[in-house]
């Protein structure tokens, strides 16, 4: 009977990573590519130029609604207080017959969103084409 101390030192288990099949690997694919290269065209990209931005508005009226829901309307420094239903007839004076003019809406924290939405969808229903929320970062 073999006893325990030869039978550990028979067989060992060999901790390195065999390398060769590695290499093997790596240089197939290093001629992979060397043969390929040269077949790749390389070819034009079409990067958006400044010209087609969008035009900045000449005018921005703001909307902005309080913490009680109380409109007010900002343009050109003056402030004006409007009611919900009065809002986009309001703004529509204000803007005049200037087509490229901004209406950026701004409401306070506590404000409920059905009210800021119902606001956009009043003037959007007037037919005022550039509407956007104000976003600031919290203090």
């Amino acid at each position: 009977m073999p006893s325990p101390s030869s039978r550990s030192r028979g067989r060992r288990t060999i901790s390195e990573i065999n390398m060769v099949p590695f290499i093997d690997v790596m240089l197939v694919l290093l001629i992979i590519f060397m043969v390929t290269a040269p077949m790749i065209s390389p070819s034009m990209v079409d990067l958006p130029s400044v010209g087609k931005a969008a035009k900045q508005p000449d005018q921005v009226v703001q909307v902005v609604i309080q913490k009680d829901e109380r409109l007010e309307l900002v343009s050109n420094g003056k402030t004006d207080s409007a009611t919900l239903g009065s809002v986009a007839a309001s703004v529509k004076r204000l803007v005049g017959d200037g087509t490229n003019t901004a209406v950026v809406i701004s409401a306070d924290r506590s404000v409920k969103y059905e009210t800021v939405v119902k606001v956009m969808d009043s003037l959007q229903r007037a037919g005022i084409a550039r509407v956007g929320l104000s976003v600031q970062l919290a203090p």
